[in-house]
């Protein structure tokens, strides 16, 4: 594919293409709001759903040293986020109050950060109540909407919310040096590899939002 030289990122020669491409996508967008909510080694992170870009968060972050606990109402990707650093895992369908639970696991006070990569709306509100008094909750999923309750839920407690979208190829860079330098194996995050006359047949699956990440490789 053609495109300006301007626009290219460079890709470290520990990294493989499909690792490029999971920075190009998923991986640079949890890069981009781990950032932005400025995650330290000490903290504890909610990371509400373990789709692609959830899931290259509770990478990162574990990776980073911060506690990760994992939400997401399919079981098979909790346990994929355990594989991936998670030290917690919610399953919201099996959990009568889920911000309580978040506080139970972190000595009653809440999580530092939150991060919603679901769009649920009940995820997004409870991404905004389960961090503690001057927490950080990020907004990366697209779509649908959300309900607060703005004093109880923001201002007395001093929350910050941050919408998180794209991010520039400078990140996309810092992104991969960070991962060669630190020989995170961004390739575990495809469940499935197709071949570009298999196009069809990958994008019915993935069109159920039931599995990981996909990538069709050009033979």
């Amino acid at each position: 594919m053609k495109c300006p030289a301007r626009t290219l990122v460079p890709l470290p020669d520990e990294l493989s293409f499909a690792a490029g491409a999971a920075i190009s996508c998923g991986t640079g967008t949890a890069w981009g709001a781990l950032q932005r909510l400025a995650l330290t080694a000490d903290q504890t992170i909610a990371v509400f759903g373990q789709g692609p870009v959830g899931l290259s968060a509770t990478l990162l972050a574990a990776q980073m040293g911060a506690r990760v606990i994992a939400l997401d109402v399919n079981d098979a990707r909790l346990e994929r986020a355990r594989e991936f650093g998670a030290q917690a895992l919610i399953n919201p369908t099996k959990t009568p109050d889920v911000v309580q639970a978040i506080r139970d696991l972190t000595h009653g006070r809440g999580a530092h950060a939150s991060l919603d990569a679901s769009s649920s709306p009940n995820a997004r509100a409870q991404a905004v109540r389960c961090v503690r008094t001057w927490g950080k909750a990020c907004f990366v999923g697209e779509g649908d909407s959300v309900t607060l309750d703005v004093s109880p839920d923001l201002l007395r407690r001093q929350v910050t919310l941050i919408g998180s979208w794209t991010f520039s190829t400078v990140g996309q860079g810092a992104c991969a040096e960070y991962c060669a330098d630190r020989g995170i194996d961004l390739d575990r995050l495809f469940t499935h590899r197709w071949t570009l006359d298999q196009a069809v047949e990958a994008y019915t699956l993935f069109d159920r939002q039931s599995d990981g990440k996909g990538v069709i490789v050009p033979s």
